[in-house]
């Protein structure tokens, strides 16, 4: 299955979450690049980064950002993996992936927990002050 597929098995309770992340991992997914760095935004104490399944979607939340229907977003293609374990451990804080954002029967969040990103900065994974998981 691609990834919107696996989203909505999974949403719809029927799906396997662990083949939703793997397609996920596998996915080249759209991410909005503006002043220089990825889109981001902030809740729960979570830095969110956006990607979307492809340009339709994208410009689905473009459109519910008031941006003119003619506007260009300029994105980058990125694996959901390099998200995962490359970006999301450079990020300042607590961070992960929200995927299709402006679709509200299709968006899907990778946390910041251990199993989806890596230990060192999942937030469920307790660190002692070096950095290193305690047991």
């Amino acid at each position: 299955m691609e990834l919107v597929e696996e989203i909505a098995a999974v949403r719809a309770g029927r799906g396997n979450p662990h083949a939703m992340l793997g397609e996920f991992r596998r996915a080249a997914v759209l991410v909005p690049l503006v002043e220089g760095g990825l889109l981001t935004g902030v809740f729960g104490g979570i830095r969110w980064i956006h990607a979307f399944t492809d340009e339709a979607a994208l410009a689905r939340f473009a459109r519910t950002r008031g941006a003119p229907p003619d506007r260009a977003w300029e994105y980058a293609a990125v694996l959901g993996a390099r998200l995962l374990d490359v970006i999301v451990p450079e990020m300042d804080g607590p961070a992960g992936v929200a995927v299709n954002v402006a679709d509200e029967d299709g968006a899907m969040l990778f946390p910041p927990v251990k199993g989806i990103v890596p230990d060192a900065v999942a937030v469920d994974v307790e660190h002692t002050d070096r950095g290193e998981e305690s047991r």
